[in-house]
């Protein structure tokens, strides 16, 4: 008997060494197709009787060229995820209806314009619920499941023709706000979006609001007779950067005329969440209004019927977002932002015991709950986002999209850092090393900076850096000041003075690794995109450490950007107008250094990017070129601030490697 149990134990122990060796064998480094086949999960919606979760899944199709988004439902307990739509077309906003029989979501379908559309969960095909002419932007089931709000731009005169003839000729841009332009949206207008209600079954839909004004992220009182709503409906919404949490009828029949406007803030409002029996209104607020984008974000409550609101967890200093009830009322949950991770947290209305609910080190983008748990939208360093379920304390991982991949993927070693800038101000981020990491070799280092500058790195799976890892590069991933994460103060100190405390910060960490002892120090890059490629800019111009640089959709001559981006109030609050003020636009310019930059640097960006247009990348290529330098410009054309099509995603990760094989390696 024991001879039969040892080898028993004997086969038991080989198969596990067997199966351990062969995954061992399979496993691989992660390449420019693994990052292009990862799926994006997002938009966790949880069924009303709390059994399933509704969400969606991006992916990229080479083949097409176009990314695709489907709508998958998962149980909360056991069991797999099912797809809910086809592929073909691409869906989003998955809503539950009251009654938990349908599942409703928008989609353009036939190449026609978005509208709601609803699946039966008995069965069958999707069936179109609204024949909006412009299209639905937004929508929502009334609590009671008999009417839908929808947010619906204000339709343009060739919309409402019968006549579609001309409807494709170009026609000129008709400007007249003093904020005319957006990243992706082009030549603003004055067809507004607002709200209205419908009913399945009818032919049209019921304005509720109007004017020349957006209203935005709506959402029902709990007993469905009124609508809490976000927006800028000052004298110049243009001017400044307000926004207000406003509630209007349900029944309204004088297209919005008649609100009661519930905050009065001059700042931005947002974000607003009922309470389960519609006494209160939890949201996020800003308070310091010229601190601008580097202000705290801050948690408030206040009286469905009016009155003064009152700041929760005032002493916390860190961005607050996502706020929710809990469904029996007594607690308000929402995502904080703190030193490289986005976790769960709750406090009393009363403002009373403040704790972490979901903390570690996790990345949370969305969370939904029920009465007893949280469904949490959950990344770490070596996983991406997933749903997970965070019962009794415990978080298992509910879908697993892109396991494929990771399973079989030979993991870099990431960790976190700590180190203190030449100043002596503490200062964090992640080193991610290179696949077969050996402490007694030295890599060649890519510091590789984040966009914002306002946004932090998190123990989020990165891809760029997963890359550069299989790759045999050392990666910096710094949070240096003008960073959140890590309060007011520490963001705010690059106000009107970039590439001052924030370079010296990330040189601080490039110091500290090679410290370490396993980083070449003739073997440096630096790159990064957005806010990440100005420090770049910053880094090149004033260092010649580095042997190789990519500057992605970067800014440099800061002036010419006025009126061309679409930042003209933020940059007014910042530095003043051009005019008045050209010596703060100047001082932080990088361009006006241009003619220090030794490091061969690619320049790359998307050819329609108002956010920081390409003439940012084009004014510094065409200086280097005329110094002689070594560059390179590449611009995608028909892209914006963040690429999208996959064709041009593939090309930028192998002209990434092949910059820095090239230069640093």
């Amino acid at each position: 008997m024991i001879f039969k149990q040892l080898k028993n134990l004997f086969v038991i122990t080989l198969f596990f060494i067997t199966v351990k060796a062969v995954s061992q064998a399979s496993e691989k480094p992660f390449s420019i197709d693994d990052a292009l086949n990862l799926k994006n999960v997002r938009n966790p919606k949880i069924s009303p009787d709390g059994k399933w979760i509704a969400f969606t899944v991006s992916e990229l199709d080479l083949e097409k060229d176009k990314s695709e988004t489907r709508i998958w439902m998962i149980p909360t307990g056991v069991g797999d995820a099912i797809p809910m739509t086809s592929k073909g077309y691409s869906a989003s906003q998955p809503r539950w209806s009251p009654d938990n029989k349908y599942l409703s979501f928008l989609a353009a379908k036939n190449d026609g314009k978005t509208q709601v559309w609803t699946l039966n969960l008995l069965g069958g095909e999707a069936q179109q619920l609204t024949k909006i002419k412009q299209g639905v932007s937004g929508h929502d089931w009334s609590p009671d499941g008999k009417r839908l709000l929808l947010s619906i731009r204000d339709p343009k005169p060739e919309e409402l023709t019968k006549d579609k003839k001309d409807d494709k000729k170009a026609k000129p841009f008709v400007v007249d706000r003093l904020q005319f332009k957006r990243d992706y949206k082009g030549y603003l207008d004055r067809y507004r979006t607002h709200l209205y209600t419908f009913v399945p079954g009818d032919s049209t839909a019921i304005q509720i609001t109007s004017g020349d004004f957006d209203d935005l992220s709506p959402v029902w009182k709990p007993d469905g007779t009124s609508i809490a709503f976000v927006s800028n409906r000052t004298d110049n919404p243009d001017g400044n950067s307000n926004s207000d949490i406003w509630i209007v009828s349900a029944d309204n029949t004088d297209k919005g005329k008649t609100l009661l406007q519930l905050t009065k803030n001059t700042n931005a409002d947002t974000s607003p969440e009922w309470s389960s029996d519609g006494s209160h209104l939890t949201y996020t607020t800003i308070t310091d209004k010229e601190a601008i984008w580097y202000a705290t974000q801050k948690l408030a409550i206040i009286p469905s019927t009016g009155g003064e609101p009152k700041i929760l967890a005032e002493q916390l200093d860190r961005n607050i977002s996502h706020p929710k009830f809990s469904p029996d009322g007594k607690q308000i949950y929402f995502i904080l932002e703190e030193s490289g991770t986005s976790k769960i947290a709750s406090i009393d209305p009363s403002g009373k015991n403040f704790r972490r609910v979901i903390k570690g080190d996790i990345s949370i983008r969305d969370y939904v709950m029920d009465g007893k748990f949280i469904f949490p939208l959950l990344g770490k360093s070596l996983q991406p986002h997933e749903i997970y379920s965070f019962k009794n304390d415990k978080l298992t991982k509910l879908t697993r999209f892109n396991d494929s991949i990771i399973v079989h993927q030979k993991k870099p070693i990431v960790q976190k850092i700590r180190f203190k800038s030449n100043d002596g101000t503490p200062i964090e981020g992640f080193v991610v090393k290179p696949i077969g990491f050996d402490p007694t070799m030295k890599y060649p280092l890519i510091l590789w900076n984040h966009g914002g500058p306002v946004s932090q790195y998190e123990f989020s799976f990165h891809t760029i850096s997963q890359l550069f890892a299989a790759n045999g590069f050392v990666t910096l991933l710094i949070n240096p000041r003008g960073s959140s994460g890590y309060g007011q103060a520490f963001s705010e100190i690059i106000f009107a003075d970039w590439g001052n405390k924030d370079y010296q910060d990330v040189m601080a960490g490039v110091d500290y690794t090679i410290n370490s002892g396993y980083v070449d120090e003739e073997r440096l890059g630096v790159g990064g995109w957005s806010y990440g490629g100005m420090l770049t800019n910053y880094v090149i111009t004033k260092s010649h450490r580095f042997k190789g640089a990519i500057s992605g959709a970067s800014a440099s001559l800061y002036r010419a950007n006025y009126g061309h981006d679409h930042y003209q109030l933020l940059w007014e609050m910042e530095l003043g107008l051009p005019w008045e003020n050209a010596e703060a636009w100047e001082k932080i310019s990088p361009f006006n250094q241009v003619a220090n930059i030794q490091t061969p640097t690619l320049w790359i960006g998307g050819s329609d990017d108002w956010n920081v247009p390409i003439i940012n990348s084009e004014h510094m290529y065409q200086a280097m070129k005329r110094l002689g330098r070594e560059t390179q410009l590449v611009v995608y054309p028909d892209e914006h601030h963040g690429l999208r099509r996959p064709s041009f995603l593939k090309d930028r990760y192998e002209r990434y490697l092949n910059w820095f094989n090239k230069y640093v390696n």
